[in-house]
């Protein structure tokens, strides 16, 4: 019995695989394919980067600003119509005659993070963008009046 269970089994698995031999090469064929593409498109991505690269280069050569990343706003910000600006924080320091020691505390942030927004080397956290969003609206008097009582604290 043992040795015609053995027989059944073998002639079942060569059967499927004669089966399925013609399936699986359409599928190996696409595979080819895909990878080819694939490779193709690599190529042509590192051909761009690169020439990219050169242009970049060039721009800086000829003393052309290369184009500034636009600022990256929130969700929040977005749906609410308020973009984050680095200027709009200094016209906004300006405006106050406040240093950004200051500004970083009505902000209740440190002052080295405020200098970073400052310069555009870092965006504030949605959290931070609604405070920013909130003294912009205030206006002069009452941001004065909640610095002062920020240095107090």
């Amino acid at each position: 019995m043992n040795t015609f269970s053995n027989a059944f089994r073998a002639e079942v698995v060569r059967m499927a695989r004669k089966e399925l031999k013609p399936e699986l090469q359409g599928m190996r064929k696409a595979i080819t394919g895909h990878r080819s593409e694939i490779a193709a498109l690599k190529r042509e991505v590192k051909s761009l980067t690169s020439q990219l690269k050169t242009a970049q280069r060039q721009a800086r050569t000829v003393g052309m600003a290369a184009p500034a990343d636009p600022p990256k706003v929130s969700k929040r910000a977005a749906r609410e119509g308020f973009v984050f600006a680095p200027e709009m924080l200094t016209q906004m320091r300006r405006a106050l005659e406040a240093t950004q020691l200051q500004m970083a505390a009505l902000l209740a942030v440190s002052p080295l993070t405020y200098s970073r927004w400052e310069k555009g080397q870092a965006q504030p956290r949605t959290k931070q963008l609604a405070k920013i969003e909130e003294l912009v609206n205030m206006g002069p008097a009452k941001a004065e009046k909640k610095m002062r009582q920020a240095a107090k604290a």
